[in-house]
């Protein structure tokens, strides 16, 4: 009997610690950081590329600190100014084209049948201090500071100046500057935008896939009787 347990206890400590990373994991998240690389064009799709990065920002997302943050971030045009800054960085298109990589597809099919992974975001869901935390998010502070910046005139007042100012002037000129469309051509003809698939536009890398063809042997030459 004692040796029973002791199995059911040696089985049951992985998840557990599963479990107690899960819900310490919120709290040691800087919702902003987290919330600025969502809006960033240019690296905003990491957390779908890796399974554990995946498991990172899920672990973020079900903070309510986060949730505050990007509503106070909506709130402020400035910030969608940078978005649209960072849509015409080729840099966004590496960020997206890295989708074709065989290499990611293969990391998310090793996670579908990988129990930490499965057992992680089953902890998530399954935990308490989850659940607590959202019911207290409307008693928390920043929420309600969010919330009460909807009634700030202020803000109503940015929002019809920002169209005016410069940054924006400099971000709608952007697409007509040659510099821009020279940027995207070479992004767009670099290998490294695209991964490993990359590899197929790279000519010194075909040329080690091709191998050495050997000598043909030659005809002899025929000559015409007299």
């Amino acid at each position: 009997m004692n040796r029973l347990l002791a199995l059911m206890l040696l089985a049951v400590a992985p998840v557990t610690a599963v479990f107690a990373a899960n819900a310490a994991a919120p709290a040691a998240t800087n919702a902003e950081a987290v919330v600025d690389k969502m809006m960033d064009p240019t690296q905003n799709a990491s957390a779908f590329k890796d399974p554990q990065a995946f498991m990172a920002w899920s672990n973020a997302m079900a903070d309510p600190a986060t949730s505050a943050v990007m509503l106070k971030r909506a709130m402020d045009m400035n910030n969608y100014l940078r978005m649209m800054n960072g849509l015409m960085n080729p840099a966004s298109m590496q960020n997206y084209m890295q989708f074709t990589d065989p290499a990611v597809a293969a990391r998310w099919m090793g996670a579908a049948v990988d129990p930490r992974f499965l057992t992680g975001m089953m902890g998530m869901g399954m935990n308490p201090n989850m659940y607590g935390n959202w019911m207290g998010a409307p008693l928390n502070p920043q929420m309600q500071a969010a919330a009460m910046q909807m009634l700030n005139p202020n803000m109503y007042t940015n929002m019809m100046t920002v169209p005016l100012s410069p940054a924006a002037l400099n971000t709608m000129m952007m697409p007509m500057n040659p510099q821009t469309s020279m940027n995207w051509l070479g992004a767009g003809l670099n290998p490294q935008t695209y991964g490993q698939m990359g590899q197929m536009m790279d000519p010194n890398a075909m040329m080690k896939m091709i191998p050495v063809m050997p000598g043909m042997p030659t005809m002899p030459m025929m000559v015409p009787a007299r």
